[in-house]
């Protein structure tokens, strides 16, 4: 993946807009534990109670507390609580309070006045314990804390007490708390402050109900922003993904398109159509886990952590234990399946390149009766795909309930721990089961990177792909410094001692050719099969650039020109026809984008002698062209690919075996008609039959990449063997004219 990082350039924005929200989405999950901690602690164990500050207390209750508090600790107390009464207060808030706490009608009480937390905390444990001793002297046990009479009341001797032997009880009280777990401390104090609450008349259900609503719409409206930022997340992921694949096609298809037959020949057609199909979605699938969990778990993960320790530190090596069985799961099936999917993109390419053949060949494997050949070798490349993805498939099915043993072995052993640890006094239920939460989100966390681990290999291969069809070297290219085509450009071609050879390859295809085709004159190339004629041909568009020599164009050389520039002078009919899915009418004016006008259209169909086979059709020139032209004769293929180059009206017509389809009427006909309509331009003729370049002014013939002979016809009769041979296959002495 690492190659097509710039790719992600034009997405940085969004992709830092979608970590934000992956933040926002990691921040409320990770604290919704906390919150269903405190429904669990505050709420149901606690009765709504949030602290052992009490919001509320009677004046007596505030003088026990004055007895075991220090000087700085009664001074935060008086500052922290406001004495009201009847008379401190309006009539308006008097009622208000007394509907609160009804026992303001027959005294005096102490209502907290701050909602400082650093006071809150600093008087929290302090206060717990105080409770505590004055619960158990109010229960009589106050004899385990101080030697007092009994019979009498405790407090009124405590209060007559010295501060100095108030002082050293506490010290007493304190080393005896330090046997009890701080759980059983903070219990106990709180069930003084309920039985003190219920003694003010203040509804503990309300409290407790109150607390759970507000707790639980916290958690309502936390969820719904996650939400909010797990759907913006999905929204950007795909967007960017889908953004990202379109990018690439466009990238890749562009490079293919700048291929030369050079580097065609490295890529077969099944693979460069993988690569941007199969392959391009591989990488956006990868794109949108990488958005949505790649960077997510670590998010979560750390997060997860980090509450988790907050929460209970205890039980941390739980966390481990699990996070090292999921590792080695991970491990383990990374190693086993790394080497299936290097080998999955291999095997898709086969299974294109077999049906692709089958498909075009199809009339061929009729004819020979091969069905079942072709269907064995569909079904070896079918199947070996097959096991690959079955392999791939049962990792898979063994992966998630692995997982899932490890999770809810994990879960059981937080319980059985968990549970030792609340009767011990040490954390409280929600504390346990919020350390649950946070460990499965942790152990969630490396189960997305397992999942990421499964489908980045393959992934990491389509990238290499793509990044290959992408970094490919074109060798046909416009040059550093392209020369001005010249305005007055007449088709006037040379080739002075060109010679050719394949990349790669040992042997020449041409040596030492040499020729002038000139404008108003047709110059046509005959000779054997594999004499070079086609290669030759294909020199003058760049389609390949020759090894040695040079050819020119008006007196420059065509490799100082553009690629479209030099393309633009030229008309080219193949000797394979190539229609495209359309109409007649867009194929014939695909050379010129659509701009010819109807005018020329018509003139390049009749000159083409297509014009009737049009008229046959239905809709004319607004008839339908299947793909690859299917649905037309060979002939007719062949004339709208002439008329399509005529069209274009460029200085230098290229016919490579162009009229091999037709019928020896046809062909004299339409030559006729280029005579007549195009005899400015320079035409070069790729020919097998003697009549159709017999009239030619120069017939070059080749025989094994070289140049045997060279004048007209009758010339070429009387002085090249090799022409005089081919001339008598095809036509009789009289039909020569010999």
């Amino acid at each position: 993946m690492s190659k097509l990082i710039k790719e992600f350039k034009p997405f940085i924005a969004s992709i830092l807009i979608t970590i934000a929200f992956l933040f926002l989405q990691a921040a409320t999950e990770l604290a919704l534990p906390d919150y269903m901690s405190d429904i669990v602690n505050v709420g149901i164990q606690q009765n709504g109670i949030e602290n052992l500050v009490p919001e509320v207390m009677k004046e007596d209750t505030m003088d026990k507390i004055m007895i075991f508090s220090d000087e700085d600790e009664k001074t935060l107390i008086s500052q922290t609580y406001k004495l009201i009464g009847k008379n401190t207060l309006t009539q308006k808030e008097y009622e208000k309070l007394v509907k609160k706490y009804p026992a303001l009608e027959q005294e005096n009480l102490y209502i907290l006045n701050t909602r400082s937390k650093n006071d809150l905390e600093t008087m929290s444990p302090y206060l717990g314990k105080i409770f505590l001793i004055i619960s158990a002297i109010e229960e009589g046990a106050y004899q385990s804390y101080v030697d007092l009479p009994q019979g009498t009341d405790p407090f009124m001797i405590l209060r007559q007490l010295p501060r100095e032997q108030i002082d050293a009880i506490k010290i007493k009280i304190d080393e005896q708390f330090k046997a009890l777990p701080e759980g059983i401390i903070t219990q106990s104090a709180l069930a003084y402050i309920k039985s003190m609450y219920e003694d003010i008349g203040i509804d503990m259900n309300r409290i407790q109900t109150n607390y759970i609503l507000y707790i639980g719409g916290m958690m309502l409206l936390i969820s719904l922003v996650g939400m909010g930022a797990s759907i913006a997340v999905g929204f950007l992921s795909a967007r960017i993904s889908s953004g990202l694949g379109r990018s690439l096609r466009d990238k890749v298809f562009n490079k293919v398109t700048t291929f030369s037959n050079s580097e065609f020949n490295d890529f077969s057609t099944a693979s460069l159509i993988t690569r941007s199909t199969n392959d391009i979605q591989q990488v956006q699938m990868f794109t949108v886990m990488m958005l949505r969990m790649v960077f997510y778990a670590p998010i979560l993960g750390v997060g997860g952590v980090i509450r988790a320790l907050r929460t209970n530190t205890s039980m941390a090596w739980i966390i481990a234990v699990g996070v090292m069985a999921i590792l080695t799961l991970v491990i383990v099936i990374f190693a086993t399946a790394m080497p299936k999917f290097k080998r999955m993109q291999r095997l898709v390419d086969n299974v294109n390149r077999v049906t692709r053949e089958a498909l075009t060949g199809m009339l061929v494997i009729r004819a020979f009766n091969t069905q079942k050949v072709e269907e064995k070798k569909f079904d070896d490349a079918n199947i070996d795909l097959t096991r690959t993805n079955l392999f791939v498939s049962r990792i898979m099915t063994v992966l998630m309930p692995t997982m899932m043993l490890i999770m809810n072995s994990v879960t059981l052993l937080i319980i059985w721990i968990g549970a030792k640890e609340i009767e011990n006094g040490t954390i409280q239920v929600g504390d346990m089961m919020a350390f649950m939460q946070y460990t499965m989100q942790i152990i969630m966390s490396f189960l997305m990177i397992s999942m990421i681990s499964i489908i980045l290999p393959r992934a990491s291969v389509s990238a290499q792909r793509i990044s290959e069809v992408l970094n490919k070297e074109i060798t046909i290219k416009d040059p550093e410094n392209p020369k001005e085509v010249k305005k007055d450009v007449k088709g006037l071609l040379e080739f002075k001692n060109v010679s050719f050879k394949y990349p790669g390859a040992e042997e020449y295809v041409l040596q030492d050719i040499s020729f002038t085709a000139r404008p108003g004159e047709t110059t046509a190339f005959i000779g054997g099969t594999g004499s070079g004629k086609s290669t030759l041909i294909n020199l003058i568009p760049r389609f390949f650039d020759v090894t040695e020599g040079q050819i020119l164009l008006d007196g420059q050389d065509i490799r100082e020109m553009k690629l479209h520039d030099l393309r633009e002078k030229i008309g080219y009919v193949p000797q394979k026809s190539i229609l495209f899915s359309g109409t007649i009418e867009s194929n014939i004016k695909y050379g010129k984008n659509a701009d010819a006008s109807d005018e020329e259209v018509q003139k390049a169909i009749r000159i083409a002698q297509a014009k009737e086979f049009i008229l046959e059709k239905e809709k004319g020139l607004q008839s339908e062209i299947a793909q690859g032209g299917a649905n037309v004769s060979g002939g007719q293929k062949q004339r709208l690919s002439i008329a399509r180059a005529l069209v274009k009206k460029p200085e230098i017509f290229i016919f490579d075996d162009s009229f091999s389809a037709l019928d020896f009427k046809t062909d004299a006909a339409l030559r006729r008609a280029m005579a007549e309509e195009i005899k400015d331009s320079t035409l070069l003729i790729v020919a097998q039959r003697i009549s159709t370049i017999m009239n030619a002014e120069k017939i070059i013939v080749l025989d094994d990449g070289r140049i045997v002979g060279m004048g007209t016809h009758k010339e070429l009769l009387k002085n090249c063997e090799v022409y005089r041979q081919i001339a008598l296959s095809q036509l009789s002495e009289e039909e020569l004219a010999i």
